[in-house]
């Protein structure tokens, strides 16, 4: 669907009314006879949707389909008020307070049942879940300093971009642009306002904005939670703080009810993905996560974080499904009661990102993992204590926060910046390289998954194609043996220094050939070797001055 009909959608769906009532979830059997076919995509998808699913061979099916408008007015006619519809879920978000409403909607043929999901008052004494994340603190001198070779001035967000590898991928001018990210949030406070996103509005980077809690375009009146968080990936103010996607384009979507905590909001969550997903985005950053509510009875608990049974964490996959790469947070509940990952960083088609300090520790408020069923989570893990970003109450200077609030966009920016150096993969195999690329990922654990990403490293990585490189070793040489006259190929992971030596020897010791090589640090470097060996078996040595690593090559 053009997204101007989509907006008019979303507005005629907006029915304030003076007396707060209850929401339910109304879920339909089926989409029979909707006016809306597979066959006609752009009545209900933008051509940018359309092309992703095409890029990444996507069948365009029911799912896609809008909510079937005549089971909307057949619910309206009961004297229901319908708020908003999810094709995912078949489902339409109701307001009433009228008991006998909710009974004629039950009769009605094609709906299936009918789920309370929000009471209309805040809970005065829940605490709010975005409370002490951002903390002002002076920007520090030494933070401010240039940091060797880079085409950015980074500032104070040097060492959270450098920590990931990403300085690489920025030098070769891979920034996030032509990547679309939706940002789902509690809102944008003065993000309209705020200096450090004036490059992004004067390139006309904010492509869309709505408020899927009150039904409107203005999402820079509620929350400041995802100001801070879009600064994290948007930021572009250079000797000071730049984000990691810095020229990538956003949506920005308000689903977050900060003032309470309903299962609504899972919906809401769901429905912005659909928007997110018909706008043509390719990526969706949640920082976002729930495990209880201000209603009890509709709390989660460790055995829902199995990938399948929460709301959002359905959503989170279909999103995955219809080929949008989706970054959410792992949760700030370490070492709390809760202590493990909140929904959606259960789905298992996603990348659920943990915190580390600037020296890549572990931060002990991010969310354990495993998912109840055992799978790792989180994915990976980004810097997110004491992250450098902007608030909308710091003064239009940098300031710090904690949270996986943080390590989430962080991660994200830099993802975006890797799947725009390989815009022909899919989500899941820039996803896959992603977490091939970190620290651990031969050691995966409970508290960082696999670990920190190197994106210099998933960038060459995905270079190499089809040859195999082992994890964890320094060199390979391929192909191995080596028939007489064929071109030896050496993949050399410089982890120490950009300049070494090589080497090969023969079996008695003798050096049949030498060079110097220059290398890009920190990644896997080809190196491409046209020598005629005799039958036998070789070594090949690289030394970088600190470490030597060398293999077995036999000729034939």
């Amino acid at each position: 669907m053009k997204l101007k009909l989509l907006v008019v959608i979303l507005l005629a769906s907006c029915v304030h009314q003076a007396i707060a009532q209850d929401r339910y979830v109304v879920f339909f059997s089926d989409k029979n006879n909707s006016p809306f076919t597979t066959s006609s995509p752009l009545d209900f998808l933008s051509q940018r949707a359309i092309d992703r699913r095409n890029n990444q061979n996507i069948t365009i099916d029911q799912s896609d389909l809008p909510v079937n408008p005549q089971y909307l007015s057949g619910v309206a006619g009961t004297g229901a008020t319908v708020k908003r519809a999810s094709k995912w879920f078949n489902a339409a978000i109701i307001e009433t307070t009228n008991p006998s409403v909710l009974a004629a909607i039950s009769q009605l043929p094609y709906v299936l049942n009918v789920q309370n999901v929000s009471k209309p008052q805040p809970n005065p004494d829940r605490t709010n879940k975005f409370d002490n994340l951002v903390s002002t603190v002076k920007p520090s001198k030494q933070a401010l300093r240039l940091q060797g070779n880079q085409s950015l001035n980074y500032g104070n967000s040097f060492d959270q971009t450098n920590m990931l590898g990403l300085v690489s991928l920025h030098n070769q001018g891979y920034t996030g642009a032509g990547k679309l990210i939706a940002v789902l949030d509690a809102g944008f406070l003065d993000a309209n306002l705020m200096s450090c996103f004036d490059s992004i509005r004067t390139h006309n980077q904010i492509k869309y904005t709505w408020d899927f809690v009150d039904n409107e375009v203005n999402v820079y009146n509620d929350h400041n939670h995802g100001s801070s968080v879009l600064s994290c990936m948007a930021a572009n103010v250079p000797d000071t703080l730049i984000g990691t996607a810095p020229h990538a384009d956003y949506i920005l979507l308000r689903t977050e009810d900060a003032n309470s905590e309903y299962i609504i909001e899972e919906y809401n969550w769901a429905i912005g993905a659909e928007f997110a997903d018909s706008a043509g985005a390719d990526m969706i950053n949640s920082s976002l996560g729930y495990t209880e509510f201000n209603d009890p009875s509709q709390n989660h608990f460790y055995a829902d974080m199995n990938g399948d049974s929460n709301p959002v964490t359905i959503a989170a996959d279909w999103a995955a499904q219809k080929g949008i790469l989706v970054i959410n947070s792992a949760g700030n509940e370490g070492g709390s009661p809760w202590n493990y990952i909140s929904a959606p960083a259960d789905a298992d088609s996603i990348l659920a990102v943990g915190a580390v300090d600037f020296s890549g520790a572990y931060a002990g408020f991010s969310g354990n993992g495993p998912s109840y069923d055992n799978r790792i989570k989180p994915d990976v893990a980004a810097q997110g204590q004491n992250t450098w970003l902007y608030s909308p109450f710091s003064g239009n200077q940098p300031t710090q926060g904690n949270g996986t609030s943080f390590s989430g966009p962080v991660m994200c920016g830099a993802v975006a910046c890797l799947w725009q150096a390989w815009s022909q993969k899919s989500n899941m195999d820039i996803i896959q390289v992603v977490k091939r690329s970190a620290h651990q990922y031969s050691i995966p654990d409970t508290l960082l998954g696999y670990g920190i990403p190197n994106f210099a490293l998933a960038n060459s990585l995905l270079g190499l194609g089809d040859i195999n490189v082992p994890q964890n070793s320094l060199l390979h040489v391929f192909p191995n043996p080596v028939a007489s006259g064929e071109i030896i190929q050496l993949i050399y992971f410089a982890q120490n220094s950009s300049q070494a030596s090589l080497s090969i020897h023969d079996v008695c010791g003798k050096i049949v050939l030498k060079q110097e090589l220059n290398t890009i640090l920190g990644t896997l470097n080809k190196i491409n070797l046209t020598v005629n060996l005799s039958k036998g078996c070789y070594i090949i040595v690289i030394n970088d001055g600190k470490e030597i690593a060398f293999k077995k090559l036999i000729a034939q």
